[in-house]
Protein backbone atom coordinates (compact mmCIF):
# COMPACT_ATOMS: atom_id res chain seq x y z
CA UNK A 1 0.00 0.00 0.00
CA UNK A 2 1.44 3.34 -0.61
CA UNK A 3 1.71 5.86 1.70
CA UNK A 4 2.51 10.02 1.51
CA UNK A 5 3.28 11.55 4.40
CA UNK A 6 4.78 14.96 4.40
CA UNK A 7 4.63 16.89 7.57
CA UNK A 8 6.77 14.50 10.09
CA UNK A 9 10.36 15.10 10.32
CA UNK A 10 12.90 14.16 12.76
CA UNK A 11 14.07 17.06 15.15
CA UNK A 12 16.49 15.13 17.29
CA UNK A 13 18.26 11.79 17.64
CA UNK A 14 20.25 9.89 20.47
CA UNK A 15 21.89 6.79 21.19
CA UNK A 16 23.87 4.14 23.12
CA UNK A 17 25.46 1.22 23.25
CA UNK A 18 27.37 -1.05 26.18
CA UNK A 19 30.40 0.03 27.01
CA UNK A 20 32.10 -3.74 27.36
CA UNK A 21 33.78 -4.66 23.30
CA UNK A 22 34.17 -8.14 21.98
CA UNK A 23 36.27 -8.63 19.18
CA UNK A 24 35.93 -11.02 16.33
CA UNK A 25 39.36 -12.36 17.36
CA UNK A 26 37.89 -13.38 20.82
CA UNK A 27 35.17 -15.41 18.78
CA UNK A 28 37.48 -16.63 16.39
CA UNK A 29 38.97 -18.28 19.66
CA UNK A 30 36.59 -20.32 20.49
CA UNK A 31 34.38 -20.84 17.33
CA UNK A 32 34.80 -22.19 13.92
CA UNK A 33 35.64 -19.04 11.68
CA UNK A 34 38.06 -15.76 12.01
CA UNK A 35 38.72 -12.74 12.09
CA UNK A 36 39.46 -12.32 8.13
CA UNK A 37 36.09 -13.81 6.95
CA UNK A 38 34.56 -12.18 9.32
CA UNK A 39 35.36 -8.76 8.01
CA UNK A 40 35.65 -9.31 4.68
CA UNK A 41 32.03 -11.33 4.49
CA UNK A 42 30.29 -9.43 7.30
CA UNK A 43 32.16 -6.06 7.44
CA UNK A 44 32.63 -6.29 11.16
CA UNK A 45 35.52 -6.14 13.50
CA UNK A 46 33.80 -5.53 16.98
CA UNK A 47 30.00 -5.63 18.96
CA UNK A 48 29.21 -3.77 21.72
CA UNK A 49 27.93 -6.73 24.67
CA UNK A 50 25.40 -5.13 27.47
CA UNK A 51 26.42 -6.41 31.07
CA UNK A 52 24.43 -8.98 33.24
CA UNK A 53 22.36 -6.25 34.88
CA UNK A 54 21.96 -4.08 31.41
CA UNK A 55 18.59 -5.00 30.12
CA UNK A 56 17.28 -3.60 26.81
CA UNK A 57 15.03 -0.79 28.32
CA UNK A 58 18.39 0.32 29.87
CA UNK A 59 20.39 1.35 26.87
CA UNK A 60 16.60 2.15 25.36
CA UNK A 61 15.79 4.89 28.35
CA UNK A 62 19.00 6.68 27.94
CA UNK A 63 19.22 6.96 24.04
CA UNK A 64 15.26 8.53 24.60
CA UNK A 65 16.71 10.82 27.44
CA UNK A 66 19.37 11.89 24.91
CA UNK A 67 17.17 12.33 21.86
CA UNK A 68 14.82 13.86 24.16
CA UNK A 69 17.45 16.60 24.64
CA UNK A 70 18.88 16.93 21.22
CA UNK A 71 15.44 18.07 20.02
CA UNK A 72 15.50 20.20 23.02
CA UNK A 73 12.52 19.40 24.14
CA UNK A 74 11.78 18.13 27.75
CA UNK A 75 10.11 14.66 29.09
CA UNK A 76 7.18 15.60 29.68
CA UNK A 77 6.19 17.31 25.72
CA UNK A 78 6.28 13.34 24.92
CA UNK A 79 3.21 12.05 24.05
CA UNK A 80 3.24 8.62 22.33
CA UNK A 81 6.36 5.87 22.64
CA UNK A 82 6.75 3.63 19.88
CA UNK A 83 9.52 0.94 21.16
CA UNK A 84 10.74 -1.14 18.13
CA UNK A 85 12.66 -4.78 19.49
CA UNK A 86 13.03 -8.68 19.52
CA UNK A 87 14.62 -8.55 22.93
CA UNK A 88 11.64 -7.43 25.01
CA UNK A 89 12.80 -7.20 28.96
CA UNK A 90 9.86 -9.76 29.45
CA UNK A 91 6.50 -10.73 27.87
CA UNK A 92 4.61 -8.47 29.57
CA UNK A 93 4.74 -5.49 29.80
CA UNK A 94 5.60 -4.03 26.97
CA UNK A 95 9.63 -2.58 27.31
CA UNK A 96 8.14 0.78 26.32
CA UNK A 97 6.00 0.82 29.31
CA UNK A 98 9.58 0.18 31.78
CA UNK A 99 11.12 2.94 29.47
CA UNK A 100 8.33 5.05 30.12
CA UNK A 101 8.80 4.32 33.73
CA UNK A 102 12.33 5.28 33.37
CA UNK A 103 12.34 8.39 31.56
CA UNK A 104 9.17 9.35 33.69
CA UNK A 105 7.18 10.09 30.59
CA UNK A 106 3.87 10.89 32.67
CA UNK A 107 1.93 12.58 29.61
CA UNK A 108 2.72 9.35 27.07
CA UNK A 109 0.93 6.59 25.61
CA UNK A 110 3.90 3.79 24.78
CA UNK A 111 3.55 0.21 23.10
CA UNK A 112 6.09 -1.78 21.49
CA UNK A 113 6.47 -3.08 17.87
CA UNK A 114 7.79 -6.58 16.88
CA UNK A 115 9.53 -6.66 13.29
CA UNK A 116 13.21 -7.20 14.29
CA UNK A 117 15.56 -5.53 11.93
CA UNK A 118 12.64 -3.79 10.08
CA UNK A 119 11.61 -2.52 13.55
CA UNK A 120 12.49 0.94 13.46
CA UNK A 121 11.55 1.77 9.97
CA UNK A 122 8.03 0.22 10.76
CA UNK A 123 8.19 2.40 14.06
CA UNK A 124 8.79 5.39 12.29
CA UNK A 125 5.76 4.81 9.70
CA UNK A 126 3.12 4.37 12.54
CA UNK A 127 4.58 7.86 14.51
CA UNK A 128 4.41 9.41 10.96
CA UNK A 129 0.18 8.81 10.84
CA UNK A 130 0.12 9.62 14.33
CA UNK A 131 1.59 13.20 13.69
CA UNK A 132 0.07 13.26 10.29
CA UNK A 133 -3.37 12.92 11.32
CA UNK A 134 -2.93 15.19 14.11
CA UNK A 135 -3.57 13.58 17.65
CA UNK A 136 0.17 13.79 18.43
CA UNK A 137 2.84 16.57 18.67
CA UNK A 138 5.95 15.04 19.60
CA UNK A 139 6.78 11.31 19.32
CA UNK A 140 9.50 9.36 20.44
CA UNK A 141 10.54 6.23 18.50
CA UNK A 142 13.16 4.21 19.84
CA UNK A 143 15.24 0.88 18.78
CA UNK A 144 16.59 -1.17 20.81
CA UNK A 145 18.01 -4.56 21.09
CA UNK A 146 20.13 -6.96 23.17
CA UNK A 147 20.36 -9.77 20.86
CA UNK A 148 24.00 -11.27 23.10
CA UNK A 149 21.13 -12.57 25.37
CA UNK A 150 19.29 -14.74 23.29
CA UNK A 151 22.52 -15.50 21.42
CA UNK A 152 24.40 -19.31 21.53
CA UNK A 153 27.96 -18.29 21.88
CA UNK A 154 28.47 -22.17 20.88
CA UNK A 155 27.43 -21.75 16.97
CA UNK A 156 29.34 -19.71 14.13
CA UNK A 157 26.20 -17.51 13.58
CA UNK A 158 27.03 -15.60 16.92
CA UNK A 159 29.21 -13.39 15.00
CA UNK A 160 26.59 -10.95 13.46
CA UNK A 161 24.52 -9.62 15.99
CA UNK A 162 25.73 -6.39 19.09
CA UNK A 163 23.67 -4.52 21.32
CA UNK A 164 22.50 -1.11 21.36
CA UNK A 165 19.44 1.22 21.11
CA UNK A 166 19.24 4.50 19.00
CA UNK A 167 16.11 7.55 19.07
CA UNK A 168 14.40 9.94 17.14
CA UNK A 169 12.19 12.25 17.86
CA UNK A 170 9.00 12.88 15.32
CA UNK A 171 7.40 16.28 15.03
CA UNK A 172 5.04 18.20 12.65
CA UNK A 173 6.78 19.62 9.38
CA UNK A 174 5.92 21.62 6.68
CA UNK A 175 4.44 20.57 3.24
CA UNK A 176 8.13 20.80 1.74
CA UNK A 177 10.00 18.99 4.34
CA UNK A 178 10.16 15.59 6.45
CA UNK A 179 8.69 12.37 4.94
CA UNK A 180 7.94 11.91 1.57
CA UNK A 181 6.86 7.93 1.39
CA UNK A 182 7.06 4.89 2.97
CA UNK A 183 6.57 1.45 1.49
CA UNK A 184 6.88 -1.38 3.90
CA UNK A 185 6.26 -5.00 3.02
CA UNK A 186 5.86 -8.63 5.07
CA UNK A 187 5.87 -11.80 3.54
CA UNK A 188 5.48 -14.38 5.83
CA UNK A 189 7.04 -17.13 4.06
CA UNK A 190 10.19 -16.40 5.67
CA UNK A 191 8.96 -17.16 9.42
CA UNK A 192 11.44 -19.98 10.08
CA UNK A 193 14.68 -18.24 8.20
CA UNK A 194 15.39 -16.61 11.03
CA UNK A 195 13.64 -17.31 13.92
CA UNK A 196 13.82 -17.60 18.10
CA UNK A 197 11.88 -20.92 18.62
CA UNK A 198 10.88 -20.82 22.17
CA UNK A 199 9.22 -19.33 24.77
CA UNK A 200 6.24 -18.13 22.91
CA UNK A 201 2.62 -19.94 22.84
CA UNK A 202 4.13 -22.33 20.40
CA UNK A 203 6.67 -24.04 22.15
CA UNK A 204 5.99 -22.69 25.85
CA UNK A 205 9.38 -22.57 28.28
CA UNK A 206 9.80 -25.97 29.72
CA UNK A 207 12.66 -28.21 30.16
CA UNK A 208 13.00 -29.66 26.39
CA UNK A 209 13.25 -26.06 25.21
CA UNK A 210 15.64 -25.01 27.78
CA UNK A 211 17.78 -28.48 27.20
CA UNK A 212 18.14 -27.72 23.45
CA UNK A 213 18.62 -24.18 24.04
CA UNK A 214 15.63 -23.10 22.04
CA UNK A 215 15.21 -19.45 23.22
CA UNK A 216 18.00 -18.44 21.28
CA UNK A 217 17.38 -17.52 17.95
CA UNK A 218 17.85 -19.42 14.57
CA UNK A 219 19.00 -18.09 10.93
CA UNK A 220 19.66 -19.60 7.62
CA UNK A 221 22.26 -16.67 6.58
CA UNK A 222 22.29 -18.07 2.76
CA UNK A 223 18.27 -17.16 2.93
CA UNK A 224 18.33 -13.40 4.21
CA UNK A 225 21.40 -13.02 1.64
CA UNK A 226 19.17 -13.98 -0.91
CA UNK A 227 15.70 -12.47 0.23
CA UNK A 228 18.13 -9.20 1.19
CA UNK A 229 19.82 -8.45 -2.19
CA UNK A 230 16.07 -9.41 -3.93
CA UNK A 231 13.43 -7.48 -1.89
CA UNK A 232 15.89 -4.38 -0.61
CA UNK A 233 15.71 -2.99 -4.42
CA UNK A 234 12.26 -3.56 -4.66
CA UNK A 235 11.29 -1.86 -1.96
CA UNK A 236 13.80 1.24 -3.10
CA UNK A 237 13.18 1.81 -6.59
CA UNK A 238 8.56 1.48 -5.22
CA UNK A 239 9.21 4.50 -2.80
CA UNK A 240 11.45 6.24 -5.18
CA UNK A 241 8.23 6.04 -7.79
CA UNK A 242 6.01 6.86 -5.09
CA UNK A 243 7.79 10.31 -4.60
CA UNK A 244 8.57 11.21 -8.14
CA UNK A 245 12.67 11.16 -7.69
CA UNK A 246 14.97 8.97 -8.99
CA UNK A 247 18.20 7.31 -7.40
CA UNK A 248 20.44 10.24 -8.36
CA UNK A 249 18.41 12.30 -6.49
CA UNK A 250 19.42 10.65 -3.00
CA UNK A 251 21.99 11.88 -1.18
CA UNK A 252 22.80 9.31 1.79
CA UNK A 253 21.01 5.75 2.28
CA UNK A 254 20.76 5.00 5.91
CA UNK A 255 19.97 1.05 6.12
CA UNK A 256 20.06 -1.41 8.42
CA UNK A 257 23.10 -3.39 9.13
CA UNK A 258 22.71 -6.72 8.09
CA UNK A 259 26.23 -7.24 6.03
CA UNK A 260 28.96 -5.55 3.68
CA UNK A 261 27.91 -8.04 1.12
CA UNK A 262 24.33 -7.44 1.62
CA UNK A 263 24.66 -3.66 1.26
CA UNK A 264 27.07 -3.57 -1.56
CA UNK A 265 25.31 -5.83 -3.79
CA UNK A 266 21.78 -3.60 -2.79
CA UNK A 267 24.03 -0.36 -3.54
CA UNK A 268 25.13 -1.93 -7.11
CA UNK A 269 21.54 -3.19 -7.95
CA UNK A 270 20.39 0.60 -7.80
CA UNK A 271 23.19 2.55 -9.13
CA UNK A 272 24.15 4.04 -5.67
CA UNK A 273 27.64 4.87 -5.56
CA UNK A 274 28.48 2.73 -2.26
CA UNK A 275 30.43 6.12 -0.53
CA UNK A 276 26.42 6.95 -0.45
CA UNK A 277 25.56 4.03 1.72
CA UNK A 278 26.03 4.73 5.82
CA UNK A 279 27.46 2.07 7.81
CA UNK A 280 28.93 1.50 11.67
CA UNK A 281 28.62 -2.56 11.63
CA UNK A 282 32.89 -2.56 11.75
CA UNK A 283 32.21 -0.95 14.86
CA UNK A 284 28.70 -2.24 16.66
CA UNK A 285 27.88 -5.37 14.22
CA UNK A 286 24.11 -6.39 13.49
CA UNK A 287 22.25 -4.23 16.23
CA UNK A 288 18.52 -5.22 14.71
CA UNK A 289 15.61 -2.55 15.42
CA UNK A 290 18.88 -0.27 16.86
CA UNK A 291 20.78 -0.06 13.83
CA UNK A 292 19.29 2.54 11.58
CA UNK A 293 18.69 4.89 14.55
CA UNK A 294 21.93 4.53 15.85
CA UNK A 295 23.90 5.22 12.20
CA UNK A 296 20.81 7.84 11.61
CA UNK A 297 22.46 9.73 14.88
CA UNK A 298 26.61 9.02 14.00
CA UNK A 299 26.07 10.14 10.51
CA UNK A 300 24.22 13.38 11.68
CA UNK A 301 26.98 14.24 13.77
CA UNK A 302 29.42 13.86 11.77
CA UNK A 303 27.74 16.74 9.63
CA UNK A 304 26.63 14.60 6.69
CA UNK A 305 23.39 15.53 7.20
CA UNK A 306 22.34 19.26 5.61
CA UNK A 307 19.31 20.86 5.65
CA UNK A 308 17.28 19.71 2.16
CA UNK A 309 19.20 16.38 2.03
CA UNK A 310 17.28 13.58 0.68
CA UNK A 311 17.46 10.55 2.67
CA UNK A 312 16.66 7.19 2.01
CA UNK A 313 15.75 4.14 4.63
CA UNK A 314 15.94 0.58 4.05
CA UNK A 315 15.76 -2.42 6.09
CA UNK A 316 14.69 -6.14 5.94
CA UNK A 317 13.91 -8.48 8.85
CA UNK A 318 12.60 -11.74 10.07
CA UNK A 319 9.45 -12.53 8.96
CA UNK A 320 9.93 -11.48 5.91
CA UNK A 321 9.39 -7.68 7.11
CA UNK A 322 11.27 -4.85 4.73
CA UNK A 323 10.33 -1.49 3.27
CA UNK A 324 11.57 2.00 2.51
CA UNK A 325 11.10 5.19 3.63
CA UNK A 326 12.62 8.63 1.98
CA UNK A 327 12.51 11.95 3.82
CA UNK A 328 13.96 15.96 2.92
CA UNK A 329 15.49 17.18 5.69
CA UNK A 330 14.30 19.73 7.69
Amino acid sequence: MKQIVRNAKIIGTGMCVPETVLTNAELASRLQTTDEWIRQNLGIKERRISSAEQATSDLAAQAALDAIEDAGLKVADIELIILATATPDRLAPSTAAIVHDKIGAVNAAAFDISAVCSGFLFAMSVASQYIASGVYNNVLVIGADTFSKITDWTRRDAVFFGDGAGAAILSAACEQTGFLAYRLYTDGKGKFEFTIPGGGSESPTNHNTLEQNLHTFRMNGRAVYETATEVLPKAIWQVLEDAGMTIENIDLLIPHQPSVRILQKTAELINLPFEKVMTNMDRYANTSGATIPIILHETLKAGKIHSGSTILFAAVGSGWTYGAALIKWA
